[in-house]
């Protein structure tokens, strides 16, 4: 969820004041609202996280949540030298990037062509080149079976009305025996204010509350959305994907760690999860 202060300024200037709702919206006010919130937002972005995430890093880095777990230490994806590998919800491509430094054969997607051109420019300044797609999660414009592992590091699968037909999609791209790795919000965190502080350690919103958080221009239209699903409901459209759940991974916050990214924070990292990681595998 997003604050409107001075982390998201160039937003809020491009689209103007927002309103908060609680709605049911569709697959393509859903899109439209990622696109233009994450191209007007993409600048103030990466002044604020661009270096933990390791944008201008000549290599790339893989960090899969703002605990700072990186894939180099947690290998969720396995062994990646010589795979061809789907990043959904790419951003900039960090991830793409270190993916690509490990020997493997990466290819980013994401719906927001501002965000896939810092990555150009991440690329163009060390000149090393990872194909980037402008694309929405629900609809992957790939041929069946030609990927042998997908991943999202808070990419993607947040933002879109339909995630049970992004699991399937990403079950329909991958090879069988295919590795789906993507980290989201911990469910649980729904129930709390977008807030690092103390304010933001009292559950007032129902987890089982499925309505999205809406934020709407003056006009009425969704400029930014992010949809709620409980652990369960994750669980049960990776299964109904036909994929195996290996793993639920929830990060502890480092010791090392003071720092603030959005609702994440050292206070509410003490006391409960921030992210889940979810690993599931495809048969065969």
């Amino acid at each position: 969820m997003t604050e409107q202060n001075d982390r998201h300024q160039d937003a809020s200037a491009a689209l103007g004041e927002a309103t908060v709702s609680r709605a049911r919206i569709g697959t393509a006010e859903s899109q439209h609202a990622s696109r233009v919130w994450w191209d007007a937002d993409a600048d103030d972005y990466h002044r604020t996280h661009g270096d933990f995430l390791g944008v201008d890093s000549d290599h790339g880095e893989f960090v899969w949540c703002p605990e700072g777990l990186h894939e180099g230490d947690m290998h969720l994806l396995g062994e990646v030298a010589g795979q061809r590998i789907l990043e959904i919800g790419c951003g900039s491509a960090p991830c793409s990037r270190w993916l690509a430094d490990q020997g493997a054969h990466p290819v980013g997607l994401d719906i927001s062509m501002q965000m896939l051109r810092h990555g150009v420019a991440a690329m163009d300044r060390v000149g090393k080149r990872v194909p980037l797609v402008q694309a929405g999660a629900e609809a992957l414009p790939f041929a069946d079976e030609s990927f042998d592992a997908a991943c999202s590091a808070f990419g993607g699968v947040p933002f879109v009305a339909d995630s049970a037909l992004v699991m399937r999609e990403v079950a329909r791209v991958l090879k069988p025996g295919g590795r789906w790795v993507f980290s989201v919000n911990h469910p649980m965190r729904w129930c709390f204010a977008d807030d690092p502080g103390p304010m933001g350690m009292v559950a007032s919103i129902p987890y089982f509350d499925r309505s999205p958080y809406v934020e709407l221009d003056e006009q009425g239209n969704a400029i930014y959305v992010e949809h709620h699903r409980t652990i369960g409901d994750r669980v049960r459209e990776l299964v109904a994907a036909g994929l195996l759940v290996e793993d639920i991974v929830e990060p502890d916050w480092p010791e090392w760690l003071d720092r603030e990214w959005g609702q994440w924070s050292p206070l509410r990292g003490q006391v409960f999860p921030g992210t889940a990681i979810f690993c599931a595998r495809k048969p065969g």
